[in-house]
């Protein structure tokens, strides 16, 4: 798998930081300032020596109307993401396959049914064999076999220690269930101090252990973190064929903000995401 890089692109006219995500196929404006129809033109020609099949634009507010004009679509709305201020992120889809989802009415209806059960549910206890606690270095291995276990195929390459290494090293923050000393459920928070808001992600639990709420109260934790470092923007990309997950999300006070189509290969196919955004501030 070539690993994604990130570019930083100048011109005499525009600056622009891009995601090049080669796995899945799409590249995506990060940050950018100046002349949109010159970034516009660049990111057009590493689109086709690449063959990449979409591009996401995480927009501005005041320009979110002048990229539709290029074909852009409105998939989701990141509130307070880019230091308090809102960010639109933009689709464009160079492929007809890669526009069409298959799954949205279903996905639709998973939503109505995640919405229709309810914030308030009981919660479980954890019995007293699985321990909390935030991981370091060391689990690198442990974490990188559970996630080979639970997923087939996975947007990044969590199935390589090194590259969860390289993850914490950057800022992300693992916390872990273990159950006799084995990592039985995960989740990260991919903290972005620049613009002060961090990503939940890398969730994964084991089948034979999900049946005790472990996912939700690991994600409490990653929020108390965020939290003591005054990130108050928490978000997260779920997929949208998951009841489960939106449905923790949803519970935990996270307000559904938009689906990103055919986003990311996840398990055996590309698959759509929804996003879920919390202010930590107000809860």
């Amino acid at each position: 798998m070539q690993l994604p890089e990130t570019k930083t692109l100048k011109g005499s006219t525009y600056m622009a930081t891009v995601f090049l995500d080669y796995f899945n196929e799409r590249l995506r404006v990060d940050q950018y300032r100046g002349n949109i129809d010159d970034i516009m033109t660049r990111i057009s020609t590493m689109v086709a020596e690449h063959s990449f099949s979409k591009i996401l634009f995480h927009s501005k507010p005041e320009d979110w109307k002048q990229l539709l004009s290029y074909g852009f679509e409105l998939e989701a709305i990141f509130e307070a993401y880019n230091n308090g201020h809102d960010q639109y992120t933009m689709a464009l889809y160079k492929t007809v396959e890669r526009r069409t989802s298959v799954h949205w009415i279903k996905e639709d209806e998973i939503l109505r049914s995640v919405y229709q059960k309810g914030r308030t549910v009981e919660q479980k206890s954890a019995p007293d064999q699985y321990k909390f606690r935030k991981a370091t270095k060391s689990d690198a291995t442990k974490l990188a076999m559970l996630y080979d276990h639970v997923f087939d195929i996975y947007p990044t390459p969590m199935n390589d220690p090194e590259y969860i290494k390289k993850v914490m090293k950057n800022g992300s923050i693992f916390y872990i269930v273990e159950y006799n000393q084995d990592i039985v459920s995960a989740a990260s928070a991919d903290v972005n101090k620049t613009d002060h808001n961090a990503e939940m992600t890398d969730c994964a639990t084991l089948p034979e252990h999900r049946k005790f709420g472990l996912m939700k109260k690991l994600l409490v934790k990653l929020e108390e973190e965020l939290r003591n470092d005054h990130i108050y923007c928490a978000f997260s990309i779920a997929r949208s064929l998951s009841f489960g997950m939106n449905a923790a999300f949803f519970q935990l006070g996270y307000h559904y903000k938009g689906r990103l189509r055919n986003n990311c290969y996840i398990y055996d196919k590309l698959e759509d995401m929804n996003v879920w955004v919390k202010d930590l501030s107000s809860s």
